[in-house]
C-alpha cells in the first residue's frame, strides 16, 4: 500500500464522484437564493440556520484549505497516520468550501434587502456563534507556540461537524411550528442530499483502493458531515412532501400566505 492510487480506474471514479458532489452541493445554494429573489422575501428562511451555516462553512474552509495546501500540515498528518496514507481532502472539497462561504454570505445579504417580517437571529444562535469563535481563538493561541496545526484544523473540523448538527435544527423546528415549508427551498435539500451521498461514496472509493478505512476516521469530519446531511435532508423531504405539502408552486413570485404567522419572541430559535 502507498500514498498513491493502486487503480487508475478507481482514481478516475474518485475524481468524477467528487466533482459531481461538488456540483450538487454547490448548486444546492442557488434554489434558495433564486426563491428569495422571486419572492423578494426571506420569510420562512430561518436566520439562525444562515448564521450557523456561515460558521460551519467557514470552519470547513479553514480545515480543507489548510490540509490541502500546507505541506507542513500534511507532514503532521502523515506523522500521525503513517507516510503511506493519502491526504483525505480533495480539490473538490476546497472548491466547495470556497463556494459555500461565498453563497452563504450572499444569502445573508439578501436578509438585509428583502422582506423579513418579524424574523430575527435568536439570542441562542448569537451565543453559540460567540462561544464557538471564542473557543477557536483560544485554540489558536494554544496551538501557536508548538505549531500544532493539525490539531488546530482538527478543531475547526470538529466545529463544522457540530455546526452541521445544530444548524438544521432551527429550520426543522420552524417548519414544524408553522406547519409549512413555504420559503424553504426543497430544491436546496434535494441537491444537498445528492451531494451528501456522493461525498460519502467518494470516501468509500478511496477506501476500496487503499484497502483501509483510515480516511474515514482520518477525516471524521467529512464522514460525519455526509451522514448528518443525509439524515436532516431526509427529514426536510418528509416535512415538505408528507407532513406539510405545499398547495401551490413555492417558486411563484407571489408566494402563498403562511398558514401560521411566526410571532416575535414566541418561536425560540426560529424567530
Amino acid at each position: 500500500m502507498s500514498s498513491s492510487w493502486n487503480s487508475v480506474g478507481l482514481e478516475v471514479l474518485y475524481q468524477v464522484i467528487g466533482w459531481i458532489a461538488f456540483v450538487a452541493w454547490s448548486f444546492s445554494f442557488y434554489p434558495q437564493v433564486v426563491l428569495n429573489y422571486r419572492r423578494k422575501s426571506v420569510v420562512g428562511l430561518n436566520f439562525d440556520f444562515l448564521v450557523l451555516n456561515f460558521t460551519k462553512h467557514s470552519s470547513y474552509l479553514i480545515y480543507n484549505a489548510a490540509l490541502f495546501f500546507s505541506p507542513f500540515i500534511q507532514q503532521q498528518y502523515h506523522d500521525k497516520f503513517g507516510d503511506k496514507e493519502m491526504i483525505p481532502v480533495a480539490a473538490n472539497d476546497v472548491a466547495f468550501s470556497l463556494h459555500a462561504v461565498a453563497l452563504t454570505s450572499f444569502t445573508l445579504y439578501q436578509v438585509f434587502i428583502y422582506e423579513r417580517g418579524n424574523q430575527k437571529v435568536s439570542k441562542v444562535c448569537i451565543s453559540i456563534s460567540a462561544v464557538v469563535w471564542s473557543a477557536a481563538i483560544v485554540c489558536l493561541i494554544v496551538a501557536w507556540p508548538k505549531s500544532n496545526w493539525l490539531w488546530l484544523i482538527d478543531v475547526f473540523n470538529s466545529i463544522q461537524v457540530a455546526m452541521t448538527t445544530v444548524k438544521y435544527i432551527p429550520q426543522a423546528v420552524m417548519n414544524f411550528r408553522r406547519k409549512s415549508t413555504v420559503g424553504w427551498s426543497i430544491g436546496n435539500i434535494l441537491l444537498d442530499l445528492t451531494g451528501g451521498v456522493l461525498n460519502f461514496g467518494q470516501m468509500g472509493v478511496q477506501s476500496i483502493d487503499q484497502h483501509t478505512l483510515v480516511n474515514f476516521y482520518g477525516n471524521i469530519g467529512k464522514t460525519l458531515l455526509s451522514l448528518e446531511t443525509v439524515f436532516f435532508d431526509v427529514l426536510f423531504i418528509i416535512q415538505h412532501y408528507v407532513l406539510y405539502p405545499v398547495k401551490r408552486d413555492e417558486n411563484d413570485s407571489e408566494y402563498p400566505v403562511l398558514p401560521v404567522q411566526v410571532k416575535d419572541g414566541k418561536d425560540g430559535m426560529a424567530v
